[in-house]
């Protein structure tokens, strides 16, 4: 090319990568930069230049800023090159976070539209979805940064949350297309987020907090190591077990498949397999762990008795290190009006608890970790329950004679609630 602005810049680093068998980012980004008649090509060609300076000089050239869009206070992560001079093109490169709908529910239509905007105002670069469901469109001008707001906000997207806020949640396909979804997932994950969406959009947070929605044990979006309040679909009755379809699938497979692959694999020996091809369950040994149901989908679903477990604090290594979310609810109930306001309600009572206790860059699992798990449930409003023990016997937190009371003064309650409701029930019935 004649101008040198022009000049597609040399990258032998970056073509290594190209060599392996996998796809490649770096060939990505070349079709983006070869797209000579879109507005982005050379904003592409000079981040692949700035991308191999840094792979030369082992060092990166980005630094963070301030940009937002009117009436926000997030959602922007601002990108500034360290050498502008070098790659002019690329001297901007923020990225607008942007929720994308519960479940991952869109048309091919709605896709168009936003590709086209995204051509139109950024990079053409868009990655499907980042750890807090967001859909990241990255590479944009700080003059084009609010024209690309405004045209995706006219096709009814908004921005996700960054900094020291709430952030984007994310919900499995849930009941839409699996059989093995315990409540209404995209129910409850709007109905938090709508309620909480200035928390997102204004941070105020002490640092990052994090809704996500699992439909049943599966966690298919890694709800209990990366959220700090995990939303997992369960049930508290037997699971359903259809006989003929388990001696359908033992005559498929054989009754030696059958035990090493799933009667073997149960982790607490709830499974075992009788003489004549039925399957026998003992419901309470059984810890979810869906493995049975996985393999024999036909003939295993969960039970009837449907709600969610709740768990707190899960998170990657920061302060201290990965930790997997805290069981904090057992089981509620998700089905009624009323079952969601009591989610909405407890949800409020963890956000305030950590907005006003947490220090600042600090996850609220290890607030937890800090303060201790009996102060944070008497924070939050919350009877100890012998379930948010995995191990009573072998926990060095738990003092055996201790746990022994309380879980005997706990199932006493439980019995008593039991009674008593059973007893209200009766007599309205009498009447």
């Amino acid at each position: 090319m004649a101008d040198d602005a022009d000049k597609i810049h040399a990258t032998p680093n970056l073509d290594q990568l190209e060599s392996g068998p996998w796809p490649s980012f770096v060939s990505g980004l070349k079709r983006l930069r070869d797209s000579k008649d879109k507005p982005y090509a050379p904003m592409m060609n000079d981040l692949l230049g700035q991308l191999e300076h840094s792979y030369t000089n082992r060092l990166g050239y980005w630094k963070g800023g301030t940009v937002s869009v009117f009436g926000y206070g997030g959602g922007i992560i601002p990108r500034f090159s360290e050498v502008a001079d070098k790659f002019p093109a690329s001297k901007e490169f923020h990225t607008l976070r942007v929720q994308p709908p519960a479940g991952y529910h869109y048309t091919t239509d709605i896709l168009r539209k936003i590709c086209d905007i995204w051509e139109q105002y950024g990079s053409g670069l868009i990655a499907l979805h980042g750890q807090s469901g967001d859909i990241m469109f990255q590479g944009c001008s700080t003059e084009n940064t609010q024209k690309a707001f405004d045209a995706l906000n006219a096709v009814g997207f908004d921005l996700g949350g960054a900094g020291p806020a709430l952030r984007s949640s994310m919900s499995c396909v849930g009941h839409a297309r699996c059989e093995k979804s315990c409540y209404d997932e995209i129910k409850a994950h709007r109905l938090l987020i709508n309620n909480f969406l200035d928390e997102m959009h204004r941070p105020a947070l002490p640092y990052k907090f994090k809704f996500k929605f699992s439909g049943c044990p599966n966690d298919c979006v890694n709800a209990v190591h990366r959220s700090d309040f995990a939303v997992v679909g369960t049930w508290r009755d037997d699971m359903k077990v259809d006989q003929d379809e388990v001696k359908t699938y033992v005559a498929k497979v054989g009754r030696k498949y059958m035990i090493d692959s799933v009667i073997s694999m149960c982790p607490t020996r709830a499974l075992s397999l009788n003489d004549d091809d039925t399957l026998e369950v003992d419901n309470k040994s059984c810890v979810r762990c869906m493995h049975c149901l996985n393999v024999m989908t036909k003939a295993l679903k969960p039970g009837d008795d449907r709600g969610v477990s709740i768990l707190i604090g899960g998170k990657r290594t920061l302060k201290v290190g990965d930790l997997m979310g805290i069981m904090i609810v057992p089981f509620m109930k998700l089905e009624t009006e009323e079952d969601y306001e009591k989610l909405l309600e407890f949800a409020g009572k963890i956000l305030e608890f950590f907005a006003e206790n947490a220090l600042e860059h600090e996850r609220i699992g290890e607030t937890m970790d800090r303060i201790g798990l009996p102060a944070f449930l008497e924070a939050v409003g919350v009877d100890p329950d012998p379930n948010m023990v995995k191990h009573p016997r072998t926990s060095s937190y738990v003092r055996t004679d201790d746990f022994t009371e309380e879980a005997e003064k706990y199932f006493a309650r439980k019995k008593f609630d039991r009674a008593a409701k059973m007893a209200k029930g009766n007599s309205e019935a009498a009447e």
